[in-house]
């Protein structure tokens, strides 16, 4: 029997690289997104003309109604989710004291409180179904701190610490909770990045590369399987060595 994924932020980047993978690995999947309706849309019709079992549903992570309408919307569609990936997230490089409260209160809603409210959505049935994956991206800025990402920093600590907790709380409900914290990806929301700055990031990496969307789906898909089933509670930073 198929599994259902629901994967937010999925229209484009790392998200897409999982509906992709994640698709041609026989779930099925949603396709969360909030602003790239177009992209979305063209996501879902790539995958469903190669006959794999995919749908895109709008609903922006923040607002905990909109969440809990996709979740049911996703119900009537393919049954059970026994699987949330939670990347829908925003980035923002400032100086601390540039930073404006509607930038900290939008970071925080949308990579901390859209965690929490796509978990909770979901996690009843899970509990009620003594199985679950949730799988979290926060990155590895959320380890180590970034300069000029204070905010983004914190909301990814953030991340880390609701991972390592819940994992406690419904370990005995056969629930496994994990979080991935990505290096430097190639993906849009890299995309300001000069040419020098990438550079500098490849020869500070001990495997000399950047990331690429791919590499995040992967571990994602391993996480979600019966193979990761004795893992928990983890961190696993995937950025080729940089914070080593």
């Amino acid at each position: 029997m198929k599994k259902t994924v629901l994967i937010t932020g999925a229209s484009r980047g790392i998200g897409a690289s999982m509906v992709r993978l994640f698709a041609e690995n026989n779930y099925n999947v949603i396709i969360n997104y909030c602003n790239s309706k177009e992209d979305a849309q063209n996501l879902e019709k790539e995958l469903l003309d190669k006959d794999l079992s995919v749908k895109a549903i709008r609903a922006d992570v923040k607002d905990y109604t909109q969440v809990v309408s996709m979740v049911e919307e996703a119900h009537k569609i393919f049954g059970n989710i026994d699987v949330l990936i939670n990347n829908a997230g925003i980035a923002q490089q400032k100086l601390f004291t540039d930073i404006t409260d509607e930038d900290f209160d939008n970071m925080v809603n949308v990579n901390l409180k859209g965690v929490f409210n796509c978990t909770k959505a979901v996690l009843r049935d899970m509990i009620n179904n003594k199985y679950g994956k949730v799988i979290n991206i926060s990155s590895m800025w959320g380890v180590v701190g970034a300069s000029c990402e204070v905010h983004y920093s914190a909301v990814k600590a953030g991340v880390i610490g609701m991972t390592k907790a819940l994992a406690k709380e419904v370990g005995p409900s056969g629930i496994n909770v994990n979080c991935i914290a990505p290096g430097v990806i190639n993906t849009q929301m890299n995309s300001n990045l000069d040419e020098y700055t990438l550079n500098s990031l490849k020869e500070e990496t001990p495997l000399g590369i950047i990331g690429e969307g791919e590499d995040i789906a992967n571990l994602a898909l391993f996480l979600a399987s019966d193979k990761s089933k004795f893992i928990t509670g983890q961190i696993i930073t995937a950025d080729g060595g940089l914070t080593i």
